[in-house]
């Protein structure tokens, strides 16, 4: 049994990207309580790997109020039933115009399990052919770069990679290599 069961839930907010919604709650003590939840749908998270360099794209993000590289990610209102592998080659094809021969799925994180449901599926991408961006009006912004893995170290240890997906993704790629 769960240490804590929704009692009633009510839509607070919703648009094509996310719904929020306030929970009422019971613990396991018998106390009520409140639970806010952020519903997005899985996303997928890409590393391009060619050789050392890590492919990365920048854009601005709105809630931050400044440019972040990371990873290329992403998800889809209307894709939401896409299998995760297939919405990885679509998000990389989109935001870096290329193309992967292989992806290998090496884990799964969890965006902010204290405030949102949403998952994440993490992939390595090699066997990278150039093409040409297919970017939604959003990412009109975007700029693309290789890194070498150093560079993308530091990056990370300055806080100039700051976005915890891509971080945590890193960490995986590197658990992966070591197996």
């Amino acid at each position: 049994m769960d240490p804590i069961q929704r009692v009633a839930t009510r839509e607070v907010y919703r648009n094509n990207w996310m719904t929020v919604r306030e929970d009422a709650i019971r613990r396991a003590d018998g106390s009520d309580g409140i639970y806010g939840v952020v519903d997005k749908p899985t996303y997928a998270l890409v590393i391009p790997l060619d050789g050392d360099r890590l492919h990365l794209v920048e854009q601005f993000r709105y809630p931050l109020g400044m440019r972040r590289w990371e990873f290329p990610q992403g998800t889809a209102p209307d894709l939401a039933e896409t299998p995760p592998a297939e919405l990885a080659r679509r998000e990389l094809r989109e935001e870096t115009g290329l193309r992967a021969s292989a992806f290998t799925e090496l884990g799964m994180l969890d965006v902010a399990p204290g405030l949102a449901s949403q998952r994440g599926h993490v992939y390595l991408a090699t066997g990278l052919t150039e093409g040409v961006p297919e970017r939604e009006l959003e990412e009109q912004d975007m700029r693309t770069a290789w890194f070498s893995r150093t560079e993308v170290e530091k990056m990370i240890s300055t806080g100039e990679i700051s976005d915890a997906q891509t971080v945590a993704a890193y960490t995986l790629l590197l658990l992966h290599e070591r197996r």
